[in-house]
């Protein structure tokens, strides 16, 4: 259903807010002023921005659209600084205004990957300074009334009256709720479209009637890092493959919106899928989809048993292990007699590959340490290469007296809020700007993880707890100082 009060039944016409799949489309709108000669995507970002913080290390237009300038992700930063995902109201203004006031970037530029959606609003900065008009309007003229995509744009005012727009939902102790996204930013998410234009515009991909051809297979070629990895993504598309064959697209998840497209070029067959049920699984049903129409011409599909690790073994490995590139830490867990990964709750079953070795979603990590016996690091591989080395920490238990140094009042400049350190009756409770109060589980010396903001790291001056730095899944290290606002 498009809509569950009004009864409204979706159709191949009904249009969906599409997320992130929004992001191929600002990204090759820009690479299409450059190839205008309106810009070079090697050009340093302040170039355009200028007023981006000034001490930050160059980097280009080319790595906002790889992910590997290292700019911190501005949902994360947003909802650290008290916004309310998805009901609150966000403009490219909000995302800016806390952009410029970022003292670091997550990494040095061409180091790592790491997904931002904070860089593709800046793109879409770059892309309406560029050209002199809006986003939509320069996508209006240049990608969807070309290909006849009549019923898609860029979504950039929450109060435009779109006909045919499907509601979205969620689940929630069996009650669907209304789960609906109030964005006017757009570059990295708002495009709302139907599949059957989503097709025309994957078509595009085949013939080049937009842009050429030149570009699009760019743009659907992997970026590298300055080590020479391939990041396996090119100008908002992932770059894979699925049962032996090249699979490009991409994948989109707001409030109760998913979407997935992909392309198979070896087979002439391209899938689009949005759904509005945030349970969803839209990358799920695109490959069934290949399954059905060419499984034939594909190679058999890898069969994984879980292997679980229990006993001594499960012991042996249990413990925390700290990214040697950020404060982030990996916590494994006996839970039941078996090994999970997680710090809280139920923690997510380890999937061993043999004794030493365990599958991390697309990467292998391999344990270092006597055989047989308790490892004292993590190597994370991808694709045979090192990505991250974790060391196995000592285990840190503080008491309530050692936990007491640590209460108190944090200001951050980079968010503007403040958070307060309390000690309840188990432990540390981190008490958030709008968002509540959380526990604070020990994870390292001076670490802590929460549930929100996520892993806390306080720092010292003199032995003294001067501060602390907040780092999550796309965001690291923002500063927080002891004391109340300036």
């Amino acid at each position: 259903m498009a809509d569950l009060q009004q009864g409204t039944p979706i159709t191949p016409q009904s249009i969906f807010h599409v997320a992130s799949v929004s992001k191929q489309f600002a990204a090759i709108a820009v690479a299409g002023l450059a190839q205008d000669g309106k810009l070079s995507l090697d050009d340093d970002v302040r170039k355009h921005i200028p007023e981006l913080p000034a001490e930050h290390p160059r980097y280009t237009v080319r790595q906002l659209m790889y992910h590997t300038a290292g700019v911190r992700d501005h949902w994360e930063l947003l909802g650290y600084a008290g916004w309310r995902y998805p009901s609150d109201l966000f403009t490219n203004d909000d995302v800016m205004d806390i952009l410029v006031r970022q003292k670091a970037l997550n990494f040095n530029p061409g180091d790592e990957w790491i997904y931002s959606n904070g860089g593709y609003t800046l793109l879409a900065v770059i892309a309406e300074r560029i050209a002199g008009k809006s986003l939509r309007a320069l996508s209006d003229e240049r990608i969807f009334k070309p290909l006849g995509m009549t019923r898609t744009h860029v979504h950039d005012d929450h109060t435009f009256v779109v006909p045919g727009r499907t509601a979205a939902y969620q689940e929630v102790n069996g009650v669907w709720k209304s789960s609906i996204p109030q964005f006017d930013t757009h570059g990295a998410t708002s495009l709302f479209t139907t599949v059957e234009d989503l097709l025309k515009w994957q078509h595009n991909f085949e013939t080049g009637q937009v842009y050429g051809k030149a570009l699009l297979r760019e743009a659907e070629t992997s970026g590298v890092l300055n080590d020479g990895r391939s990041i396996n993504y090119g100008y908002g598309v992932s770059v894979g493959t699925y049962r032996g064959t090249p699979a490009l697209g991409h994948g989109g998840a707001d409030a109760g919106y998913r979407a997935d497209v992909v392309r198979f070029p070896a087979h002439g067959l391209d899938v689009a899928v949005a759904c509005n049920f945030a349970a969803a699984t839209p990358n799920v049903l695109s490959r069934g989809v290949a399954d059905i129409v060419i499984g034939d011409k594909l190679a058999p599909a890898p069969v994984v048993e879980p292997k679980e690790v229990t006993g001594a073994r499960a012991e042996a490995i249990a413990g925390t292990y700290r990214s040697s590139r950020s404060d982030l830490a990996t916590v494994f867990r006996v839970r039941e007699g078996k090994l999970v990964l997680g710090p809280m709750g139920p923690g997510f079953p380890v999937n061993a590959i043999d004794d030493s070795r365990i599958r991390m979603g697309g990467n292998e990590g391999v344990f270092v340490g006597p055989a047989g016996g308790a490892p004292v690091a993590l190597r994370v591989l991808d694709g045979g290469k090192l990505a991250d080395s974790l060391v196995r920490m000592a285990p840190f238990e503080p008491n309530r007296a050692a936990l007491a140094q640590y209460v108190g009042d944090y200001w951050s400049d980079e968010l503007r809020v403040s958070y307060r350190i309390e000690q309840g009756d188990s432990g540390l409770v981190v008490k958030t700007y709008k968002h509540g109060s959380f526990p604070m589980r020990p994870l390292y010396q001076d670490a802590f993880q929460a549930q929100r903001p996520g892993t806390i790291r306080f720092v010292r001056t003199g032995g003294k707890v001067t501060g602390f730095r907040v780092s999550g899944g796309r965001v690291r290290n923002v500063v927080f100082t002891r004391g109340t606002r300036p």
